[in-house]
């Protein structure tokens, strides 16, 4: 069974760091793209980060040189590193792989900025 499980979010200051864990079972970990999204509330739902099965990551524009992501093949984990938080960074943060029979989500990590 493919399960993706997130943690490491909560409550901080702005200008403070994150790093969220997302750890996958049930999957072949090394040949998986892997993706964060965000949704906040009333908001639709928005990708933030994406790393390519070979490692290679890519960003949106809005949140480049900010977050950061990463994969361990060992613990077959994806990690984002968030610093310089704002408070319009807060959001439900998922874990995701992308499917062509449909993707698998996370239960999602609640991140909240305050100033």
């Amino acid at each position: 069974q493919v399960r993706l499980t997130e943690s490491g979010g909560g409550l901080v200051q702005a200008g403070e760091s994150l790093r969220l864990s997302c750890r996958t079972s049930g999957i072949n970990f090394r040949i998986i793209t892997m993706r964060w999204y965000r949704q906040a509330p009333g908001k639709q739902r928005e990708m933030v980060a994406q790393i390519t099965s070979a490692g290679t990551p890519s960003y949106p524009e809005h949140v480049k040189g900010r977050f950061t992501i990463s994969r361990d093949y060992a613990r077959n984990t994806v990690y984002l590193q968030m610093n310089a938080l704002q408070p319009e960074d807060t959001s439900v943060y998922y874990c995701n792989m992308p499917r062509d029979n449909g993707d698998i989500w996370g239960q999602g990590t609640q991140v909240t900025v305050v100033s």
